[in-house]
């Protein structure tokens, strides 16, 4: 880009600032229209779009008509997710790859279909000749989200049939994607750091008779090691971010751009570029970086007024980063908890044990337990507050020695299982594009030419 910013500074300022006026909408007005922003009501509750058999999130009962907040549940293809991590763990075997199949196919596996489906998977994880050295070495972005929609996108240009929406195809597709996207995520980390910060570069291939977790694991780390519990753990992270349904904002966005026709490679790449954003799969950074923070600021881990008066401040938009925001806690869906964050945190405390940091762990209880007490004093709100998965999903990365850059490409080498799912699904049958309506409140005007405009 030949143009110098600074150039030109003054000038942008000012337009945006015309912009931010004229383009500014008086709030009332949302309710005067009935418009359900982000198409929830005043609830949390979904304006129904669509119908899917993928996954189910519920957070209430209803009663003689009356909704009544419960424990959250989340199911994939009809089965409790509490219940289908039990059963892995129970059998001490990794899931994500059964999970998978579930969300793809509608039923579990039996042994020989979930053996076939795990060689399958592997068998779509080649890169294109030269493509490491091409796409993802060349012109290494440092943020790895960037980086994985490019490569994505970039993959379109290596299928002879990139646009052919038969099922067959697209499931083809997807099993390429699903298995190439811990690959493209890490090597593409290990580019950044190198061209980057100048770190030595290492390119480690994913082995066939590891699981997506420990391919994660074998492929990051110089010298390939893990433990079981580490492992464990990560598998257990990728089977709760598998899907949530098709209401949150980035499998929403995989069904709209599906429902226009386009292929699978620029779909995914949209979905990327939504799970990026701070207020979705960015969200782990946050709290993780909202600990670091109160880690400093707060002197006694163990004095729960001193840890509240931090929260309150959070609140009060006068600590961290002054968004009066409490990251990790709350979500648009759940009220009286978040089923995956039940299931991660008992995971977090047998992992913090093995890492020594077991007193790290008392404290994001703590701020779990003070953190609803601090927002009901504060906000008027419609529905409980819990931890939703992001409060512990950043702890638990953290404990994994997984820099943070990768927390978010984490979230995506999971959810892109549900994606594949809702786009195979879309094209099964809706057959019609998305197109919400949004009503127009600016008066008609009468034009002027130019040389009559003040």
């Amino acid at each position: 880009m030949s143009t110098n910013y600074s150039e030109i500074k003054d000038s942008i300022i000012e337009l945006s600032k015309k912009s931010k006026e004229k383009m500014a909408i008086d709030p009332s007005l949302y309710a005067k229209y009935d418009v359900k922003r982000g198409l929830r009501d005043i609830s949390g509750k979904g304006v129904l779009a669509g119908l899917t058999k993928i996954a189910e999130v519920k957070a209430y009962n209803i009663e003689n008509g009356e909704t009544i907040p419960c424990e959250g549940q989340l199911f994939y293809q009809g089965y409790d997710i509490e219940t289908v991590v039990k059963g892995f763990v129970g059998e001490q075997r990794h899931g994500f790859e059964e999970v998978v199949y579930l969300l793809l196919f509608g039923d579990l596996p039996n042994k020989k279909e979930l053996a076939d489906f795990r060689s399958l998977l592997f068998a779509h994880n080649d890169l294109p000749s030269d493509f490491t050295r091409d796409v993802i070495l060349k012109a290494p972005s440092k943020d790895l989200m960037n980086s994985l929609a490019r490569s994505v996108l970039t993959l379109y240009s290596y299928d002879d049939r990139a646009d052919d929406l038969s099922i067959p195809n697209v499931l083809r597709q997807s099993l390429q994607l699903i298995s190439l996207f811990p690959r493209l995520a890490v090597y593409s980390y290990h580019a950044s750091r190198h061209f980057h910060y100048d770190e030595s570069l290492f390119i480690h291939n994913p082995q066939k008779d590891l699981s997506t977790a420990e391919n994660i694991l074998y492929m990051l780390r110089p010298h390939h090691k893990y433990t079981a519990l580490e492992a464990e753990v990560l598998d257990i992270a990728l089977v709760l971010h598998a899907d949530h349904g098709g209401g949150n904002n980035s499998t929403f966005t995989t069904r709209v751009v599906t429902s226009s026709g386009t292929d699978t490679y620029s779909t995914i790449a949209a979905a990327i570029g939504s799970l990026k954003g701070p207020k979705h799969g960015g969200a782990n950074i946050k709290v993780s970086h909202m600990f670091d923070d109160l880690k400093a600021k707060v002197k006694n881990w163990n004095d729960d007024d001193e840890i509240k008066r931090y929260l309150t401040g959070l609140l009060d938009k006068k600590g961290f980063d002054k968004s009066g925001l409490i990251y990790g806690m709350g979500h648009a869906v759940y009220s009286l908890s978040d089923p995956r964050a039940n299931v991660l945190k008992g995971y977090v405390e047998a992992l913090s044990e093995e890492k020594g940091l077991a007193d790290e762990f008392a404290l994001y209880s703590k701020v779990e337990t003070l953190a609803p007490v601090a927002i009901g004093e504060k906000r008027k709100t419609y529905k409980g507050v819990s931890a939703n998965v992001d409060f512990y999903s950043g702890f638990v990365y953290k404990m994994l020695n997984l820099p943070p850059e990768l927390f978010t490409p984490i979230f995506a080498m999971a959810r892109i299982a549900g994606w594949c799912s809702h786009r195979i699904e879309e094209l099964i049958g809706s057959g019609k594009i998305t197109r919400p309506a949004y009503k127009n409140i600016t008066p008609n005007r009468e034009y002027k030419g130019l040389n009559q405009r003040d």
